[in-house]
Order: structure tokens, then sequence, then C-alpha cells
């Protein structure tokens, strides 16, 4: 089977790196080409996967005409997703964004309506989908081990979007880089809201086995002197029971070096039990009527094609399946529910029904 073709265009989000490396690591995958209108932020994809003069670009129709890939990775600031999806899909590629889906639910529909002319995959990566512990936690709620599910907690963030880099190298960001960040601009889809409540209420709806509140509400910090907040909370009713996810630029330390306190993940409570399950932490905890006190469980070994979105995505590509679980649009657009919702709610300053 020949190497499927694979083009990196626009690296506003570090996770671009990332993404490549996984692609330059898979036997089935060629980069045929990265694009960025500036060439400087290429440079250490450049330098680490060995790509040549030929396979360097900074206009994204160009690059798309000439080097015609099978799949694209998309990382562009969040508003600018929709534009990007549309550019790419007429080009006959299937297309990975990197999450969040879209700073609106109009622009996810958009990103959904174009791959779906074009007759192309549309997956939107949430990295905490491919974190042992919490796929350990979605199997055990499936298997009933407390029932039927009732609420799910969500605390997630890190120091702030400019401490790392790709492959999360660490960087200090000065009041300047803060200053000129995408991540810092309304109009672009910043704030920690945008950044991270998506990965709790579409992981969310994943444990929820696809449920869809009834309203939301929402309140965020945002500090002297930014356009965006820093800091959400939002709460969503279902039919049986309240769900929090909060957002949170500022925890103390990173959780994928040291868990902050708050712990980042998930706390999940159903009829019977319950589950904490913890980023990149080695053991999630369980709790039942048999065993009140909970047990410490080791989480699932994850096995390829389901170790990361790469593998999973050239799977699917491959065998001419449907996406499923969190990546899949028809998820991934319920958490946008949500999120537009908190949107909206923290706005109005009162509790909304869930938009649709």
């Amino acid at each position: 089977m020949r190497k499927l073709r694979v083009v990196g265009l626009n690296f506003d989000h570090m996770h671009m790196g990332d993404l490549l490396r996984l692609c330059h690591e898979h036997p089935g995958v060629e980069i045929a080409g990265v694009c960025d209108g500036d060439p400087a932020r290429m440079q250490a994809a450049v330098r680490n996967f060995g790509l040549g003069p030929d396979r360097v670009y900074t206009d994204a129709r160009h690059c798309l005409e000439h080097t015609a890939p099978d799949f694209v990775i998309l990382c562009p600031a969040t508003a600018r997703h929709a534009d990007y999806v549309e550019l790419a899909a007429p080009f006959g590629a299937h297309l990975l964004v990197e999450k969040p889906f879209a700073s609106t639910l109009a622009e996810a529909d958009r990103m959904i309506a174009a791959a779906r002319k074009a007759r192309r995959l549309l997956a939107i990566n949430w990295p905490l989908r491919w974190v042992p512990s919490h796929v350990t936690a979605h199997r055990l709620v499936r298997e009933g081990r407390i029932g039927e599910l009732q609420e799910v907690h969500y605390y997630d963030g890190n120091r702030g979007p400019l401490w790392h880099a790709a492959d999360k190298l660490e960087t200090t960001p000065t009041p300047a880089m803060k200053r000129g960040s995408w991540f810092y601009k309304r109009a672009r889809g910043g704030g920690s809201l945008l950044d991270y409540l998506g990965y709790g209420t579409t992981l969310g709806t994943w444990f929820h086995d696809g449920a869809k509140p009834i309203e939301v509400t929402a309140v965020v910090d945002r500090p002297r002197g930014l356009e965006v907040d820093e800091h959400s909370i939002t709460i969503a009713r279902y039919a049986r029971g309240l769900s929090k996810f909060e957002t949170r630029w500022g925890t103390f330390t990173d959780p994928w070096i040291t868990q902050p306190q708050p712990k980042c993940g998930f706390v999940l409570k159903g009829e019977d039990g319950t589950i904490s399950s913890y980023d990149y932490e080695p053991t999630i905890r369980l709790q039942t009527r048999a065993q009140p006190c909970g047990e410490d469980i080791a989480v699932d070994r994850l096995e390829a094609p389901f170790q990361n979105p790469i593998q999973y995505f050239v799977h699917c590509i491959n065998q001419g399946l449907p996406l499923a679980g969190p990546l899949s649009p028809r998820l991934a657009r319920i958490g946008q529910q949500i999120v537009d919702s908190a949107l909206l709610s923290a706005r109005l300053g009162r509790t909304v029904k869930l938009v649709t």
C-alpha cells in the first residue's frame, strides 16, 4: 500500500509540530509539504523532519495544488478553522483539524458542510482523547461499572498557552508575546473558554453517550487589560443532573509535568459509583457500592491504530471507515453547542437554552 501524502497548513497552533511528528513516525505517511505565511514558524518542522525547500510553501492554495495531499492537518487560529476547511476540501483531501472545533457553531456547520460536499472525512482532534486514563474511564462507563452516568466534573487548563511550544518544550512568555498572540485576541477565537471548554464538553458528551443538556449557565473571569478570559465555569443541566466544566489558564503547574491542584481531568458520578480520571496519570480511581472505599485501577494499554490521532485517521482513510467518538463531527458538534451556549450565557449574564 502506498504512503498517504499529508500537508500541514498554518502553524498558528503549536500542536502542528506534535501532529507532524506523529506523521513522520508513521510508516504509512509521507510529509508532502508544510505551509505558513511566516517561514520562520516552519523552521523547527523543516529541521526536525528533514524537509527540503521543495516541500516548504508560504501560499496555501499553491501548496495544495502542487502537493496533491491525501489528507491535510489544519492548525490555524480558531476563528479561521472554517476558512481553511473550505479552502482545502475542494482539493479532495481528508481534513484533520486541531482542537477546538470552531469559534462558533455556525463556523462548525460550515466545516461539516464543506467536508460533506467534498465527500471527505473531517476529524477534530482532541489530544485528551488519546490519554489512557480517559479511554479507560470511558470503557468502564460503557461497561456499566458505575451505573447510569449522572454527572461529569471537568477541570483543565495549563499555566497559559505561551508557556510551551511543540512537543511541550518550555518557553517563558513576555508581555509583548501575550499582546501579539492570537490566543489573546477575541476576534481570532482566543481565551481559555474556547481553548479548553470543548475538551470537556466533547469528551463529556462521549461519556454521556451523546446526550445533550437542556440548558447552560456560564461565568468567565477576564483580567484587566485582556480581551479574553483566563478562567471560566460552565454548568450544564441534563435531563438527569448537572455537569460542571471549568477551564483555566493560570494553573500552578502544567498537568503533563506535575498535576496542579485542583487536578486536571474528569470525575464521573454514576448511580452506583464514581470514577476519577486525571490527565496523564497511570491509574484511575473506581468507587462502587461493592467497594465504597475505592480501588486504583491501572489504565488500559492503548494499541494501534488507537494510540494517537494520526494512526486512527490513517486507519479510517485506508479502511473507508467513518469516524467515531470525540473526533467525529457528530459528537464534536454537540460539544460546540455547549460552548456556544456558554459564551452566550456569559455575555447575557443568565442561564440559556442549549443553542441549536
